[in-house]
């Protein structure tokens, strides 16, 4: 989860994102946040998974090639492992999108972290030395931390943020 009472925010973003591995070549990355202003926002894979300090201490994109930043569509020597590109909230806030990259695996990422920014991430494409960093995309307004769940198809469960209380705590009551 991106913000509410297991991740961090600033503000009023939060959301849940999924990373399915299909297979060797393909990451199904699947999510809804809302809180956002609406048009793009980037959303990055860090190294670190620590939130003790917000979303400011993450490190940097997470990068197994150690290559500049670029966009979900380079190849893994031409962009960050964690280079996701865009989401794109409406008018009312929401960023609701599934897309498969092909450079993430699953099993790489697993307690790093996962942020959405304030602003659009360029892709490695604007003049200046901070794309080649991070997109220029600014501020880290929603961070969590990728955990293990179950594998594909193997959790009916769902994901409830209503009232606090785990799907597996509220069965029990």
């Amino acid at each position: 989860m991106l913000g509410g009472n297991t991740g961090y925010s600033w503000g009023e973003a939060k959301g849940v994102v999924r990373l399915v591995q299909l297979d060797n070549d393909n990451c199904i990355v699947d999510g809804t946040i809302d809180g956002l202003k609406p048009g793009a926002h980037g959303l990055h894979i860090y190294e670190c998974g620590d939130l003790s300090n917000g979303c400011d201490k993450l490190g940097n994109h997470f990068s197994l090639m150690d290559t500049r930043h670029g966009g979900p569509q380079d190849d893994q020597n031409n962009r960050h492992t964690g280079d996701l590109g865009n989401v794109i909230a409406d008018d009312l806030g929401r960023a609701s999108f599934r897309f498969v990259d092909k450079v993430v695996k699953v099993w790489d990422v697993i307690g790093r972290s996962l942020v959405v920014t304030e602003d659009p991430d360029d892709l490695g494409k604007g003049k200046t030395e901070r794309s080649t960093q991070d997109g220029n995309s600014g501020r880290r307004i929603a961070c969590g931390i990728i955990s293990r769940s179950a594998g594909l198809n193997q959790n009916p469960k769902q994901i409830c943020a209503c009232d606090g209380v785990s799907i597996w705590d509220e069965r029990t009551t």
